[in-house]
């Protein structure tokens, strides 16, 4: 090789080298843009506890920092019972332990830009309308999580039902079969009783049912491809006053057991899905933190940045005036 040729080539070299590198820093750049774009952007989770199972709230106030979470409803558990409802005390705080009504209110008064409380109560119990209706008169934009072993139409819920019309608050209902809220394929006659009082759906049953396929309640977290049009679909779709709770390790599993359907399914409920983490963890990011994963798929899987944004922020801040 010439010395003319040999110049040609390292000159090439050190061109091909210096592009790359540049390349390279400009994809770096465009990464800690990207990433500081999204740590700008306001998140709301509309489904925290205090004290789940045993959580401090110092822990609970660095997870949701970590996850980007900038506002948090705090949502109580009733006062511990040991009737039928509670499934003789096995169900008290929310079966996890949580804090109650006057724990959640504690933490957002501490910090009232990064947290809100909703209100609840045991609601076949002596004064369980004035106990939630107390917490409804100090500012708490909802009532939940209901998580009670209850006909989900019987008079005590329903009873709830019209407190929550009273007070133009939505009513956030934790769907388990045989476990939580019975009956749900009968909850089309609450929603076209009370038109004018807005209910969440959240849990496993609620999950499970976005598949038309999906026959045997018993089945809590299916794994299946999903067929379009089940009873979840179908009441969000039929329905104004239905909105679905993203949050669990179930809101979870309906995204990623497809991941096909569940873009579609965004783009379907774009204006009726609200983000919910209900992360036991205490860090906020990695394999453990499934508030953090379910963030991650929703940016993952939405179709467009605006329907991102709706789901993380946009409906929740509507929904519950924030």
């Amino acid at each position: 090789m010439s010395v003319k040729n040999n110049a040609t080539t390292l000159t090439r070299r050190r061109f091909l080298t210096s592009t790359s590198l540049v390349l390279a820093g400009s994809a770096l750049t465009f990464d800690l843009a990207a990433r500081r774009a999204e740590a700008d952007e306001p998140i709301i989770d509309i489904h925290q506890h205090t004290n789940y199972l045993g959580r401090t709230d110092a822990q609970l106030v660095a997870h949701q920092k970590a996850m980007g979470v900038t506002t948090t409803i705090l949502l109580p558990a009733g006062t511990p019972a040991f009737g039928l409802s509670t499934h003789k005390g096995e169900s008290n705080g929310l079966q996890a332990q949580c804090g109650g009504n006057e724990s959640c209110r504690a933490l957002a008064k501490k910090y009232p830009k990064a947290f809100t409380f909703g209100a609840n109560e045991v609601p076949d119990i002596s004064g369980a309308i004035d106990e939630i209706e107390k917490y409804l008169k100090l500012g708490a934009p909802l009532i939940g999580e209901s998580k009670f072993g209850l006909e989900c139409d019987e008079p005590a819920m329903q009873a709830i039902y019209r407190l929550a019309r009273k007070y133009r608050v939505p009513v956030l209902m934790h769907w388990q079969h045989a476990m939580y809220n019975y009956d749900f394929h009968r909850f089309h006659m609450m929603l076209e009783k009370y038109p004018d009082v807005n209910f969440i759906g959240h849990a496993q049953t609620w999950w499970a049912n976005i598949d038309k396929n999906h026959t045997d309640q018993n089945v809590l977290y299916p794994k299946t491809k999903v067929t379009a049009g089940g009873l979840t679909d179908e009441f969000l779709t039929k329905y104004p006053n239905i909105y679905g709770d993203m949050s669990a390790g179930s809101g979870l599993n309906a995204m990623l057991r497809d991941e096909d359907h569940a873009r579609g399914f965004l783009d379907r409920h774009q204006d009726k899905l609200l983000y919910g983490s209900d992360c036991v963890d205490s860090v906020g990011h990695g394999p453990e933190c499934q508030g953090a994963q379910t963030i991650a798929a929703i940016r993952r899987l939405a179709p467009t940045k605006a329907i991102e944004r709706k789901l993380l922020y946009g409906n929740a801040k509507k929904l519950f005036k924030l």
